[in-house]
């Protein structure tokens, strides 16, 4: 992997695909900033080279309409102050106005394009578009890993056009070495961390690190089906009833490579999805009728974060419980908690998942840790085993 480092872009004009796809309130304004951040050490390193550059990202979904509240103009401010300079903005798609401003864009300077997702033909392949946009630049760098599974106009299209001038950016080449890591790694002991809701989105993810790691510990709405399936009683609590068998298989697979599975002992349940419901401790396996498992216990809480402070290396993907509500938010924060401490401790922690991030940024514990991914949907594939289009866009001859 040839890294931009080893590069000087002088006088080159450098179109970088970023992902300033940030959160945003209902006010259109960002709520969290990683992404924009996490983009700024390659922009700067251009910017240090005396390369012209030329951002372009998309925003929200405005599935091919231009939307205003997702104008990349909620972005420039935010990006002008972390950069302490000026960008160009053009609040246009590929008119003649933004070709000229990319034509007579100077060394230090940066444009910004607006919003690739304006126009169907960003998700749609659109070799024209594709071509219009790689017109602009000497050099294309890909950085925005939230992005990579995608075969998407800017992100694999436009690679065709730089055979010999088509880089990693710093973003993208500290997800692939921290990842490397953690699917290749001889550390051990191993843990993997999986929970969320469902078991479908998770089981290519547990069937490919069941021969990698130790440990397998499955929390939140997931573990229900497992649960169900081992012949528990779990009341009203999520589960995937056509999911029951292949629960059943997977845990055999599990004990079978001779790795260690931890489920919840204990649940937090409550008679109603809220905050205010009315809620008490059980066992995992004996929830009564009308009430749901919400987060687990303080028997699970400990079993847990045992095997993960007595790990070298650790995985962690999905939520424990339903955190955003501060009654069913102890496992989770339990977790993170866990994980800073190995990490603090010499452990090589890794994290990713859109509720993952949000969970350890609640408890400001991202500092602590080895690796915090920027791609939820990128992340989770790429621990699949499947192989990223816009990886494959960049290593391809």
């Amino acid at each position: 992997m040839k890294s931009i480092i080893d590069v000087n872009f002088a006088g080159k004009k450098v179109i970088v695909r970023v992902d300033f796809n940030v959160p945003l309130n209902d006010k259109s304004e960002i709520t969290d900033d990683t992404r924009m951040r996490e983009a700024l050490p390659t922009i700067k390193k251009l910017l240090k080279d005396g390369a012209a550059i030329i951002l372009m990202s998309h925003l929200g979904r405005p599935k091919g309409e231009v939307r205003p509240e997702f104008s990349m103009r909620v972005v420039l401010s935010k990006l002008k102050k972390m950069l302490d300079t000026d960008i160009i903005f053009i609040p246009e798609m590929l008119t003649e106005k933004v070709f000229d401003a990319a034509k007579n864009l100077k060394a230090g300077e940066i444009l910004l394009l607006e919003n690739l997702r304006f126009t169907k033909k960003e998700t749609t392949g659109d070799k024209v578009m594709a071509m219009k946009l790689a017109s602009m630049g000497d050099a294309y760098i890909f950085d925005a890993f939230g992005t990579a599974h995608r075969n998407h106009t800017s992100i694999c299209f436009i690679a065709k056009y730089f055979p010999n001038d088509k880089y990693f950016g710093l973003l993208m080449e500290h997800e692939i070495v921290n990842l490397e890591r953690a699917m290749k790694t001889n550390e051990r002991p191993y843990t993997a961390v999986i929970g969320g809701a469902k078991v479908s989105t998770k089981i290519d993810i547990i069937r490919n690190l069941i021969p990698k790691v130790d440990n397998m510990i499955i929390g939140g709405g997931m573990s229900f089906t497992f649960l169900k399936a081992l012949g528990g009683e779990i009341g009203n609590s999520l589960y995937e009833k056509d999911k029951l068998e292949m629960a059943k298989a997977i845990l055999d697979e599990i004990i079978l490579a001779g790795v260690n599975i931890y489920l919840p002992l204990d649940v937090v349940i409550a008679d109603d999805f809220n905050n205010n419901a009315n809620i008490k401790l059980v066992d995992a396996n004996k929830i009564p009728d009308g009430w749901m498992g919400l987060d687990i216990g303080p028997r699970s809480r400990q079993k847990f974060a045992e095997a993960i402070i007595s790990s070298s290396v650790i995985l962690w993907n999905g939520p424990m419980g339903v955190f955003e509500m501060e009654n069913f938010s102890q496992g989770t924060k339990s977790i993170a908690i866990a994980v800073a401490a190995a990490s603090v401790s010499g452990a090589f922690t890794a994290i990713g998942g859109g509720d993952s991030v949000a969970a350890i940024n609640k408890y400001k514990l991202g500092d602590l840790l080895s690796y915090v991914s920027t791609g939820g949907g990128a992340m989770l594939e790429y621990i699949e085993g499947k192989e990223l289009p816009g990886i494959q866009a960049i290593l391809a001859k």
